[in-house]
C-alpha cells in the first residue's frame, strides 16, 4: 500500500530540510512542547516539522485533509484510538519476515496483535464511512481499508482467530507420544493431546510407582492417558520435569533444554529433536494458514501513524487558539511561481499558544502583502516595539501553511517557498574564532549558496554588531543580492539608513523591490502594529529615552529630588 496523508497519489515523498538555525530561530521545538507532552510523539512530530514542501499540489491535499480532522472531533477521537493501536502494531513488520517460527506461545501473542490490525482497519472503515470527510485524501484512505477489509476475508480471519484464541486460553499442558525402535532409540514423535489441565507432580510419581509394581513390562496398547509431561517452566527447579522448551535469543531457533532428573542421557538427547521440530513445524503451519488471509501489503498501514498524529494533535492546538477568540483560518494556495504573500490580521503563533495556555496577553495583528509592489521589506522601529515577533510570525505562518495546517491570521494567500532561511544573532560561543562579523558573514554566504527566488529569507539584526559604516556597507550589498534573487525578505534592523536607501536598493536589476516597513508606531501612538512608510530615526531613541527616564531633564530632576 503506497499511500500517504502528506503526499497525494503520484507525487515524490520529497521534501527540503529546515536549516538548525531555521529550526532554532522559528522554535520549532517550543511548538512541539506544545503540541504534546509524550516524548515519543514529539520525536514523530518534530521529524515532519522539520520538513517542507514547495509542491503546491501537495499544500492544497494536505489542507484538505486538516480541515477534516478540525471540523470533525469524532473523526480526531476516533483517529486517537487509532494511533495507540498503531503504535502496538509498529513491530508487526516482522511477521513476513520471520523465518523460523516462533515458540507456541510467542504465535498466540501475534494472533493478539493480528486481532488488533483486524480491529483498526474495521474501525477505521467504519468511522471514515460514518462521518462526513471531504478531501481526497481521507475519501481515498476509505476505499484502501474497504478494500483490504473485503480481500482480505477479514469475517473469516476474525472468526479464525476468535477460535484459536479461546482455545489457547483453555489450553494447560501438551501430551507427546515417542514410538521407540528395536534399541530403545526414539524413532519419531508427535502431540497425542492438548489438554485443558495442568499436569501434576504428584501424578508422575504415583504413576510411575504404579508402572514399578505392575507385574506386566508393558503396557498393552497406547494408554495416552497415563502419559503427562509438565509444561516448560523455567522459574522452578524443584519440580520433576522432562525438560523445558527455550528459544534462542539471536537466531530464534526452538529446542529442548535437558532438566537435572533427566540428565544428557541418549534417550533425552534423541527426544528433544522430534519434540522441537514438531513445535517448528506445528507454528510454521499456523502462520501459512494466517497468510491465506492477511494481506500482508495492508501492515503498511502502520506507517500513517505519524501523519495521523501530525494532524491530530494540531488540530487539538488549533481548536485550543480559535477558542481564545483569535483568528486561525484555511490558507488559500497560490501558484508558486507567483511568489505573493498576503496576510490580513497576521500574528505570531508563540503568543497564541502562550495566550491558549492562560497567559493575558493582549495580540495585536497586522496586514502584510509580498507581490510584484514589493517583496523585500526593511523593517524599523524601536526596542521591543515587535520587530523579531513580527518577523518570526510571518516565518512561522508561511512554514504552517506549507504543512496544511491553519494559518494564524484572519485570512491568507500563499506561494509556497522551498525553503525558509533565517539569520537570527548567534550564541557568543558560536563566533570565538571568526569573530562575530565573521560568523555572521559567513552563514550570510551560505544562505545565499542555497537559497532560490522562491525562498523566503528572515534575518533579525544582521551585521549589527560592527560598526554602522561597515554593517550599512555590507548591508546594502546583501539587500541587492536579495533583490537580483528575486526572493521575499524581512530584514529586520536597527540601521535606518539602509531603509531610507531604498533607490539606491532598487536601482539594481531583478523583480524584487524593497520598501520601508516600521513597526511600533501608529497614528502617532507606540503600539506594534506595522505600516509602510519611512524610518523614524532618532524619533525612536527619543521615545526609549522617554520611557525609560533617561533624558537630561528626567535625571536632572531625579538629582535635585533626591538633594531635597
Amino acid at each position: 500500500m503506497d499511500f500517504s496523508l502528506f503526499f497525494p497519489a503520484g507525487k515524490e515523498h520529497t521534501a527540503a530540510k529546515l536549516s538548525d538555525e531555521s529550526i532554532n530561530d522559528l522554535s520549532i521545538d517550543f511548538i512541539v512542547e506544545a503540541l504534546s507532552s509524550a516524548r515519543y510523539e514529539r520525536e514523530q512530530l518534530r521529524g515532519l516539522m522539520t520538513d517542507i514542501t514547495g509542491d503546491a499540489e501537495v499544500i492544497r491535499y494536505r489542507c484538505d485533509i486538516f480541515d477534516d480532522f478540525l471540523r470533525l472531533p469524532q473523526l480526531r477521537d476516533s483517529m486517537g484510538q487509532l494511533v495507540i493501536k498503531l503504535k502496538d502494531l509498529m513491530d508487526l513488520e516482522r511477521f513476513q519476515k520471520d523465518k523460523e517460527g516462533p515458540v507456541l506461545w510467542s504465535l498466540i501473542n501475534r494472533l493478539r496483535e493480528i486481532d488488533t490490525y483486524v480491529q483498526c482497519i474495521t474501525d477505521l472503515k467504519t468511522t471514515l464511512e460514518t462521518l462526513d470527510v471531504r478531501s481526497s485524501g481521507m475519501k481515498e484512505l476509505l476505499q484502501i481499508v474497504t478494500d483490504i477489509s473485503r480481500e482480505s476475508g477479514f469475517d473469516e480471519l476474525k472468526a479464525d482467530i476468535d477460535e484459536t484464541l479461546e482455545k489457547a486460553a483453555k489450553l494447560k499442558s501438551i501430551t507427546i507420544g515417542v514410538n521407540l525402535d528395536d534399541l530403545l532409540r526414539p524413532k519419531n514423535a508427535g502431540i497425542v493431546s492438548l489438554n485443558d489441565t495442568e499436569f501434576t507432580n504428584s501424578g508422575l510419581m504415583r504413576r510411575f510407582m504404579d508402572f514399578t509394581k505392575n507385574k506386566s513390562e508393558l503396557h498393552s496398547g497406547a494408554d495416552t492417558t497415563s502419559m503427562h509431561f509438565h509444561p516448560a517452566s523455567p522459574v522452578s527447579t524443584s519440580s520433576a520435569k522432562f525438560g523445558t522448551v527455550a528459544q534462542n535469543a539471536a537466531t530464534g531457533d526452538i529446542h529442548i533444554e535437558l532438566s537435572n532428573v533427566t540428565g544428557g542421557d541418549p534417550l533425552s538427547n534423541a527426544i528433544k529433536k522430534p519434540v522441537t521440530e514438531i513445535m517448528r513445524r506445528t507454528v510454521n503451519e499456523i502462520k501459512s494458514t494466517l497468510k491465506r488471509y492477511v494481506n500482508i501489503s495492508g501492515y503498511s498501514l502502520t506507517t500513517l501513524m505519524p501523519e495521523i498524529l501530525f494532524y491530530t494533535r494540531w488540530a487539538e492546538l488549533v481548536e485550543k487558539i480559535i477558542a481564545t477568540g483569535m483568528p486561525m483560518c484555511k490558507p488559500d494556495v497560490l501558484d508558486t511561481e507567483k511568489r505573493e504573500l498576503h496576510f490580513k490580521d497576521i500574528y505570531n503563533l508563540k503568543l497564541a499558544i502562550n495566550k491558549a495556555g492562560g497567559e493575558d496577553i493582549d495580540i495585536v495583528t497586522n496586514d502584510i502583502d509580498f507581490d510584484d509592489r514589493y517583496r523585500i521589506f526593511i523593517l524599523t522601529g524601536p526596542n521591543r516595539g515587535g520587530k523579531t515577533i513580527f518577523t518570526q510570525a510571518i516565518g512561522l505562518a508561511v512554514l504552517m501553511a506549507q504543512w496544511g495546517i491553519y494559518v494564524p491570521a484572519g485570512a491568507a494567500q500563499i506561494s509556497p517557498c522551498d525553503n525558509i532561511f533565517t539569520h537570527f544573532p548567534a550564541d557568543e560561543n558560536d563566533t570565538v574564532d571568526l569573530g562575530r562579523l565573521g560568523e555572521e558573514s559567513q552563514r550570510l554566504s551560505g544562505i545565499f549558496q542555497l537559497a532560490t527566488r522562491d525562498s523566503m529569507l528572515l534575518l533579525n539584526e544582521s551585521l549589527a554588531t560592527t560598526s554602522v559604516a561597515e554593517g550599512l556597507f555590507i548591508a546594502k550589498d546583501v539587500v541587492k543580492a536579495m533583490r537580483y534573487l528575486g526572493c521575499r525578505t524581512v530584514f529586520n534592523t536597527h540601521m535606518h539608513d539602509l531603509a531610507r536607501s531604498l533607490e539606491e536598493l532598487n536601482s539594481v536589476g531583478g523583480d524584487s523591490r524593497v520598501e520601508s516597513l516600521v513597526t511600533g508606531v501608529h497614528d502617532g501612538q507606540r503600539s506594534f502594529k506595522v505600516a509602510i512608510i519611512p524610518p523614524q530615526g532618532t524619533s525612536y531613541a527619543k521615545d526609549i529615552a522617554l520611557k525609560y527616564g533617561v533624558t537630561f531633564d528626567i535625571i536632572k530632576k531625579n538629582i535635585d529630588d533626591k538633594a531635597e
